[in-house]
């Protein structure tokens, strides 16, 4: 599944269709009839999203939005309402109130999954950081947030014949106190002292895809990949409207440059990256000294222990699953007895980066202890990190690293897998000593694999064990040529 989302209408027609629709998507979804029935749903079901009718038999869509997220405990639960009509005025109030989204029936399929792809996909991304920020306050390490903001600096980037450019531009200025220029597109990548908050791009006529064009731009471009992005299509533009969601705009106009909903949703924007930025840079200046390890850049175990903490927490509050995951590389005492401490030092970097470059965002990796690493995944199924695991250790495999002197050198992984299970209270200490037995058999089986925590049983204390057996790897410790 993609996501859960929760429907809330009373015409029992509405929520099949709408049902259907997303299942096809791929998405889990739960029903409710009224506003009452979705809180109970919602406390029950823990969705990722919800759809909600405007009108509702015992209260409206709009008083819905805060009950919401009150009973979310979460100010950005991503909340769309759904209107028999397009009346302008009943639009804009709806995204007065605190709604994502409006969107009016008939739905257009196309543009409704995309946005809805969008609304996740920004949901997903401030929930990391949040629970980073959260991992940084149990350290002690945060600050007091400034009460002093600077105007936000909004670029409009008009293409093709788009006459009311200037006309939208003293419109905003008259609704807002940010600093709002005009930029033709062939300098929308370029500024001058301070990169821009926000960056609107407003689709003309006869444009041909020119603004559609700039959104993978804007986006790799490394001063700007952070400004909030948002997209004005022309009413029959559905196709660029629904292609700019999934190519990264942060919002969307589908029927032009509106300028009253358009302040609305630069200022929910703006909020929003002011929130993330601050979020970032909490995470990079308070914690890099304190947390994270100096050879390889990577959170080390006084990070790692509390955010597992949070994750745990979070899982249990969302009812699903994570995976945390115990790597050590093999016979690593080898590689600095024949190639020297330097050469230790390269692979333990080179190998670090390789992990990064081949996990989730949302994935934490950690430097444990000397050559062994964790790797915590929220949102993972047993199958999903299975499969990660796998996929890690091929990766290793098949893919030499190379040393300071020019050499080349294969390095192989073994894994250890444990769950954390929603709804069972698994504390992270003791997934983290099933990762650690699990790895431990991966290093009998002849290393260079990966086991499940679930497969390996404790072992019995010593005075319960036959005294005829010798002990094992797994109770001694390590191999003389190290794990």
């Amino acid at each position: 599944m993609t996501g859960r989302i929760l429907v809330v209408d009373a015409v029992p027609t509405n929520r099949i269709i709408l049902r259907v629709k997303l299942s096809a998507a791929f998405y889990e979804v739960s029903q409710a009839a009224s506003g009452r029935a979705a809180l109970s749903m919602f406390r029950r079901s823990r969705p990722d999203m919800v759809i909600v009718a405007a009108d509702l038999p015992d209260t409206t869509g709009r008083a819905l939005i805060a009950k919401l997220r009150l009973a979310a405990g979460d100010p950005r639960l991503p909340v769309v309402l759904l209107h028999d009509d397009a009346s302008a005025d009943e639009r804009l109030a709806s995204l007065a109130a605190g709604a994502d989204d409006v969107l009016s029936k008939p739905l257009d399929d196309l543009v409704m999954l995309a946005r809805l792809r969008s609304l996740l996909r920004a949901r997903d991304a401030e929930a990391e950081l949040q629970l980073r920020d959260d991992t940084r306050r149990a350290l002690g390490l945060a600050e007091q947030v400034s009460e002093f903001e600077t105007p936000a600096l909004i670029r409009l980037v008009p293409t093709g014949k788009m006459p009311v450019a200037r006309s939208l531009q003293a419109e905003l200025r008259h609704r807002m106190t940010d600093q709002i220029e005009l930029t033709p597109p062939d300098e929308a990548l370029r500024f001058k002292k301070v990169p821009p908050d926000v960056v609107v791009i407003l689709e003309g006529d006869g444009a041909q895809g020119a603004g559609l064009s700039l959104l993978p731009q804007l986006r790799s471009n490394r001063e700007m990949r952070h400004a909030a992005l948002i997209y004005v299509a022309q009413p029959d533009q559905r196709q660029e409207a629904a292609s700019a969601l999934d190519m990264g705009a942060n919002d969307l106009l589908g029927a032009g440059p509106d300028p009253e909903e358009l302040a609305l949703r630069l200022k929910k924007q703006i909020s929003r990256k002011r929130t993330n930025d601050r979020l970032r840079a909490n995470m990079q200046d308070g914690l890099r000294a304190a947390v994270c390890d100096p050879l390889t850049g990577l959170y080390n175990r006084r990070y790692a222990l509390p955010h597992l903490n949070r994750l745990a927490e979070r899982a249990e509050t969302q009812g699903r699953d994570y995976a945390l995951l115990l790597l050590d590389l093999d016979h690593f005492k080898s590689v600095n007895d024949t190639h020297g401490h330097a050469a230790g030092d390269a692979v333990l970097q080179a190998v670090s980066k390789r992990l990064i470059d081949n996990l989730r965002a949302a994935d934490l990796v950690a430097r444990f202890g000397g050559e062994e690493f964790l790797v915590a995944m929220p949102d993972a199924t047993r199958e999903r990190a299975r499969m990660t695991a796998e996929r890690l250790c091929r990766l290793m495999e098949q893919s030499p690293l190379a040393l300071p002197n020019g050499e080349t050198i294969k390095v192989t992984l073994s894994i250890g897998v444990a769950i954390g299970k929603a709804g069972q209270g698994d504390e992270p200490a003791a997934l983290i000593e099933a990762a650690d037995r699990a790895l431990y058999a991966a290093k009998d089986k002849g290393r260079n694999t990966v086991v499940m925590g679930d497969t390996v049983h404790p072992l019995r204390p010593r005075a319960e064990r036959p005294r005829a057996l010798a002990p094992s790897i797994k109770e001694t410790g390590r191999t003389a040529n190290g794990r």
